[in-house]
């Protein structure tokens, strides 16, 4: 199932990430100390890395629409201004720090720059451009980035500690947003209607704000956050499937009681929050959200269904009952 592979990449990203950032400690003190030599793109690499011969785009002509230069050490990459048909570009794990050669390319389809020194994702707007990754960079914040066919953005493993700037009025197309393993402690700012997975791990988010404009939201995961309340979910998130709160501080099964404003909720992880260690936690949380169909990537079976509706039902008549005491003694007071 798809939210068991994200549950194990979300394993595989936090010691990825863990490990990755003691190197970037170490490759920052590196260059920190001594300034970096200069490394222009070469001809000589770019013929390399260049692939994937097509027409261009009046059809008069062939040329190379991707170009592949991962782990040069490159700072300047000046060279590719001149290249403005390529559509697939890749420039991870150098020490660029500076995009700007990359405007000319208004073709471009998908880029990723994982593991540069990028302390900022601006770039001029690119109109067909539909993927970018800025991985493990050290960006910390999020202004600039405009370009109005983008689905997928990725900004995991950076400094981000505010999502404020990501707008609707730029990002019409945005589905797929990426921010693990940032600093984020607020989710202020998502203005984004059309974002169907967001992806929040491993940051340290205390309060959930601004969720009502995501009312195409189908996955959301919040794993290894800092979460005591679960306020800030409301009926218009009306997608909303998946939800990944593992490993927050989630006390009380009277926070998952806030869940029921999400009417297609199936899929909900609690492992590892303080609330998932009762005898009846299980049977609790299905009384309380009928609908969810697995907790904690097993899946309810009939049986635990009909127990939880009888409990149901159970404190529904006894609340009518006492409902209809309380009233019975409002009227004995007034006479």
């Amino acid at each position: 199932m798809e939210d068991e592979e994200l549950e194990g990449d979300e394993n595989s990203l936090q010691e990825e990430g863990e490990e990755k950032g003691e190197q970037e400690a170490l490759r920052e003190g590196e260059e920190e100390a001594q300034e970096l030599a200069p490394s222009p793109l070469t001809e000589e690499v770019l013929r390399e890395g260049l692939s994937l011969l097509c027409k261009t785009s009046n059809g008069l002509a062939h040329a190379f629409v991707k170009c592949e230069a991962r782990q040069k050490d490159l700072t300047d990459i000046s060279l590719l201004k001149c290249f403005i048909h390529l559509q697939y570009v890749d420039l991870s794990e150098n020490k660029l720090q500076d995009l700007s050669p990359l405007s000319s390319l208004t073709n471009l389809l998908w880029l990723k720059v994982d593991g540069n020194l990028l302390t900022s994702p601006c770039l001029k707007e690119l109109p067909y451009l539909q993927f970018i990754s800025f991985g493990q960079n050290r960006i910390k914040d999020v202004e600039g980035i405009t370009h109005p066919r983008l689905t997928n953005l990725s900004l995991k493993g950076n400094r981000i500690q505010s999502t404020l700037g990501l707008s609707h009025g730029q990002l019409f197309n945005l589905q797929i947003l990426e921010l693990r393993g940032n600093v984020l402690e607020s989710t202020a700012g998502l203005n984004l209607p059309k974002l169907k997975n967001l992806y929040l791990a491993q940051n340290t988010i205390k309060s959930l704000e601004g969720l009502e404009r995501l009312e195409q939201l189908t996955t959301l995961h919040l794993r290894d956050n800092s979460l005591e309340s679960l306020d800030g979910f409301c009926s218009s998130m009306k997608c909303l499937q998946y939800l990944n709160l593992r490993n927050n501080r989630i006390g009380s099964l009277q926070e998952v009681a806030k869940l029921q404003v999400l009417p297609m909720l199936q899929a909900l992880v609690l492992t590892d929050n303080p609330c998932s260690t009762g005898p009846s936690y299980r049977l609790e949380v299905l009384v309380t959200l009928p609908h969810l169909q697995r907790l904690d990537k097993e899946l309810f079976e009939q049986e635990e269904h009909q127990e939880a509706a009888r409990i149901r039902q159970e404190r529904q008549e006894k609340e009518k009952v006492r409902t209809a005491g309380l009233g019975e003694q409002t009227e004995l007071i007034r006479l």
